[in-house]
């Protein structure tokens, strides 16, 4: 939060100067404190989330490739005339523990082209795919392997 306060500051005052930097930093550490202070933030939840951000960049990184990789083969089914296009519905099971993480995993596989999360109850997924291929393997994705190490 506080580098984000901070950038904010930049952003808003529109120029990098000593001066500008020095109160930023000034501003930004009083309203971190407010934050600490009044809205259950802390430093060690702070410094876990700088721990993650490496992890975090490797996910996205990884979910743009899936995405692209997704696009691709959607297209193929689109274009072919000689496959016929069989929609499915997947119910599967994922062993991440966090809400937060359960619908990072949903989010992925909506945000992946051919794949929506229809129902997302208690760990339990309902995916429609536009085809039987890109159901495969879709409970042991890289994406839901990297969310859980993104929680732990």
């Amino acid at each position: 939060m506080f580098l984000l306060y901070f950038v904010l500051w930049i952003i808003y005052f529109g120029s990098v100067t000593a001066e500008s930097v020095l109160f930023g930093l000034g501003i930004a550490a009083a309203i971190f404190a407010f934050t600490c202070a009044f809205l259950d933030h802390s430093i060690k939840k702070e410094l876990s989330i700088y721990k993650r951000i490496p992890g975090m960049v490797r996910y996205v990184y990884v979910l743009v490739c899936e995405i692209v990789k997704a696009n691709l083969a959607v297209i193929h089914m689109i274009l072919s005339e000689e496959e016929e296009l069989q929609p499915v519905l997947v119910n599967f099971h994922s062993d991440l523990q966090t809400p937060t993480g359960q619908a990072f995993l949903a989010n992925a596989i909506t945000l992946t082209p051919g794949t929506i999360t229809v129902s997302l109850e208690n760990g339990e997924y309902v995916v429609h795919c536009l085809d039987e291929n890109l159901a495969e393997g879709m409970d042991t994705s890289v994406c839901a392997e990297m969310i859980s190490e993104l929680e732990n």
